[in-house]
C-alpha cells in the first residue's frame, strides 16, 4: 500500500495532506463539495491512486469510513456504509417488478450493485457495463465483498460506455438501472442523464412492463437543485409513471436521490413488498425493508415543492453540471 509523505499532493482532482497531531503524522483525504465547502478524511493509507483514459482515480483506506473510491476527486463509495446506496438503488426496483430475471447496470464498475442484484433468487442475467476497464480491475481486486458477486457466472462484465452497448445489443432487460457518477463538466457519462438518451435507447430496451432507476445526484435540502429535481422531471417526460425517493449517506455528507420510472403503475403495497423481500431475497437486507422503502418516497416539503415545479430537462444543449469537473475539462483547463 502506498504511503503519501508530501505535506500536501495533488493528483489532478485528488488532493492528499499529511500535518501532525499528538506527534503523530495524519495523513487526510480533502474533498471539495462546494466551492466553499470542504471536509476531510483521515486515511491509513493510498491503496491506489492513477490516472485511467476517462477518469482520475483513487482507493484509499480511511479510518472512519473503510476503504473509499474516489472518481476525480468525489467519493463514490465508502465501505461502511455503501450498503445504504446500493440497496436504496437496486431493490425498489426488483421487487417493484412482478418478476425479474434480467438487469443491465450502466456503470457499476465496483461490483456493488451487480451484488444487491444477484441476491434476488428469480434474477437469470445481470449486465453490467462499465466505460473504465483500469476501475473494474482495481475494485475486483480489493473490494473483497463483492468478489462472490464477480465470481457469479450470471453476471456479465462488459467494457464499454453504457449507451454504445444498449444501442449495439438486441437484448432487452426487465430493470435498467444506472450507477453512474454525477453530471460533471468533462465527466465521461454526462449524456446518460439525457432525455433523448431516456427516449430512444433507455425506453425502447426495456421488456413490457420494464422498470429503469437511476441514481439522480444529491438530494439534500440545500443540494436537490443541484441535478436531482431535473433528473426527475426530465424522466417524467418520458415514461408515464415516476417516483423519486431519498437515503441519507453518511460518507456523503447528504442525502442522495433515486428515479424509479416505468410505463406500467407501481404498487407500492407494504405488505407485498415485505412478502416479496422474505421470499425472493438470498439474506438479509441491512437498511431496507417494505415500511421503511415506501417512506423514502416521501419528501419534505422543500424538496416536494421543488419536484413539482421543476422545469428544466437535461438534453445536448441544456446539460447541468454538479460542482467539479472530469477528466477532459481538467485538461483543457
Amino acid at each position: 500500500m502506498e504511503q503519501i509523505s508530501d505535506k500536501e499532493i495533488v493528483h489532478s482532482n485528488v488532493t492528499f495532506e499529511s500535518c501532525e497531531e499528538n506527534g503523530k503524522n495524519i495523513q487526510w483525504f480533502e474533498e471539495s463539495l462546494e466551492a466553499d465547502l470542504k471536509w476531510s478524511l483521515a486515511i491509513n493509507s493510498v491503496m491506489y491512486k492513477g490516472t485511467t483514459k476517462f477518469q482520475d482515480v483513487a482507493l484509499l483506506d480511511t479510518k472512519h469510513f473503510g476503504k473509499v473510491l474516489v472518481i476525480d476527486g468525489k467519493m463514490q463509495s465508502a465501505e461502511n456504509d455503501e450498503f445504504i446506496y446500493h440497496e436504496s438503488l437496486v431493490h425498489p426496483a426488483l421487487l417493484l417488478h412482478d418478476k425479474p430475471k434480467t438487469v443491465f447496470i450502466m456503470g457499476g464498475g465496483e461490483g456493488s450493485a451487480a451484488r444487491e442484484a444477484l441476491k434476488h433468487y428469480s434474477i437469470e442475467k445481470v449486465v453490467m457495463s462499465d466505460i473504465d476497464q483500469e476501475v473494474v480491475n482495481i475494485c475486483r481486486k480489493h473490494l473483497t465483498a463483492n468478489q462472490e458477486a464477480f465470481a457469479d457466472n450470471r453476471l456479465h462484465v462488459i467494457i464499454n460506455d453504457a449507451k454504445m452497448e444498449l444501442e449495439k445489443s438486441e437484448s432487452k432487460y426487465d430493470v435498467i438501472a444506472g450507477d453512474l457518477s454525477d453530471t460533471r463538466e468533462g465527466g465521461p457519462c454526462n449524456h446518460l442523464y439525457f432525455k433523448s438518451f431516456y427516449e430512444s435507447v433507455i425506453k425502447p430496451k426495456l421488456n413490457e412492463n420494464g422498470i429503469f432507476v437511476t441514481q439522480a445526484g444529491f438530494a439534500g435540502i440545500l443540494s436537490h437543485k443541484g441535478l436531482f429535481s431535473s433528473i426527475y422531471n426530465t424522466t417524467k417526460q418520458v415514461f408515464k409513471y415516476v417516483i423519486a425517493y431519498t437515503a441519507h449517506v453518511p460518507s456523503f455528507a447528504d442525502t442522495r436521490g433515486w428515479v424509479l420510472a416505468s410505463d406500467q403503475p407501481f404498487k407500492l403495497d407494504a405488505e407485498v413488498l415485505e412478502k416479496r423481500i422474505k421470499e425472493r431475497i438470498n439474506g438479509e437486507l441491512q437498511y431496507l425493508d417494505a415500511d421503511f422503502m415506501l417512506s423514502r418516497t416521501v419528501m419534505n416539503k422543500t424538496v416536494d415543492t421543488s419536484l413539482l415545479n421543476e422545469t428544466n430537462i437535461l438534453t445536448e444543449e441544456n446539460e447541468k453540471f454538479l460542482f467539479g469537473h472530469g477528466l477532459l475539462a481538467a485538461d483543457s483547463v
